[in-house]
């Protein structure tokens, strides 16, 4: 008996066919000797055939014999799902408890800070534990019997697919998730309570609300009864309206930043650019009217993210934020003409003291930055 072998068609021209025991030359140099018996030679090697071993034979185990087993198995899983539920809350108590700027010692690490410690090892014990008790209830409960479908061209036979719905149902009838209440109860509570450090995570850090906290700067505050002069940043020292020539630019910050608590967050909100233009070149009566002889005074952060705005460039008299490009135009009240922010610059309102000095007489009228939630 001769074995039979399917693959690519050969279109050979030779007229003769090897018989049994002669030697085939094949298209690729190879040599295929035909024995005539069941065997052939290829290569230098004897290849046998063999039938098909098929599954091995399905070892029970002791949880598919024994109820006891089972239920000690269930249980197993449960308390792992039970340790992932108390892991979890651990996480929502250190998040809400630990403060930020705890230090802990750790071997091999270092000092480090104890929230993150507290929430990355509860995370991971939530998850670990999860997978544990999915991995020991697909072991030692759910069914484990090898299934073989054989593969079929196109679309099944209609009976075919009902079949396989068939089978699905069994297969999550095999995992007795229906039978083990235990299982299927406390699985529900672990992965439910896991998406409690997502989401506060996702939203708990996003901060609070600025509410008034970009709304008012230390311009909003006056100084000794008076407005608060304009002083050069970083020399702290005043500008006279005289200092201030057509074309010049300063970065400036309020009179006695550098006197209150937080001297660093009153800058980031305080920041402001002052340019001198051409009075024929504005366009906007109000801009005008808050500044003086061309002298205007405008935030320097971004409302698209905050960056700092400080590239002015004098022929187009357009201010650009390095960051994303947004283009501001100071002739029209820094309205925005390109890129990717949506409001115009604040403007500060500035006057001249006796003594020449510029001075803000009053607060921005518009928080400053980017949107928020209370302001769109």
């Amino acid at each position: 008996m001769t074995t039979s072998f399917t693959g690519p068609e050969r279109h050979d021209h030779s007229e003769h066919q090897p018989e049994p025991g002669e030697v085939a030359r094949g298209g690729h140099g190879s040599d295929l000797i035909n024995l005539g018996d069941g065997h052939h030679e290829g290569g230098g090697q004897l290849l046998e055939r063999f039938e098909n071993p098929g599954l091995p034979e399905h070892v029970h185990r002791l949880g598919d014999d024994d109820p006891a087993a089972a239920r000690r198995s269930e249980r197993q899983v449960a308390s792992l799902f039970a340790v992932s539920m108390v892991a979890t809350l651990l996480f929502v108590i250190s998040y809400i408890v630990v403060g930020k700027g705890a230090i802990v010692t750790l071997p091999l690490i270092g000092p480090t800070k104890a929230l993150h410690v507290s929430l990355g090892v509860t995370l991971g014990i939530s998850l670990l534990c999860i997978g544990l008790g999915a991995v020991h209830w697909a072991k030692t409960l759910m069914s484990d019997t090898e299934v073989v479908e054989e593969r079929h061209t196109l679309r099944s036979p209609d009976e075919d697919r009902e079949g396989t719905v068939q089978i699905l149902t069994d297969a999550a009838e095999s995992t007795q998730i229906t039978r083990r209440p235990l299982i299927k109860y406390s699985l529900g509570g672990a992965l439910g309570l896991f998406v409690v450090p997502l989401g506060l995570q996702l939203v708990g850090s996003l901060g609070p609300l600025p509410h008034d906290n970009l709304g008012v700067t230390l311009w909003d505050r006056k100084l000794n009864g008076k407005g608060r002069r304009l002083m050069r940043d970083p020399e702290n020292t005043p500008i006279r309206l005289s200092d201030v020539t057509l074309g010049s630019v300063f970065h400036v910050l309020p009179e006695g930043i550098d006197d209150v608590q937080n001297p660093q967050d009153a800058k980031v909100k305080a920041a402001v650019l002052l340019v001198s233009m051409q009075e024929s070149d504005i366009k906007n009566a109000k801009e005008a009217s808050w500044g003086i002889q061309g002298v205007v005074a405008y935030s320097k952060i971004c409302t698209h993210v905050g960056c700092p705005v400080g590239l002015y460039e004098h022929t187009t008299h357009h201010l650009l934020c390095p960051c994303h490009q947004s283009t501001f135009d100071m002739t029209n009240d820094c309205e925005v003409i390109f890129g990717p922010a949506k409001r115009r610059l604040p403007q500060l309102k500035i006057s001249v003291n006796d003594a020449g000095y510029l001075v803000a007489d009053q607060g921005f009228q518009e928080p400053v930055g980017p949107s928020f939630w209370e302001r769109a």
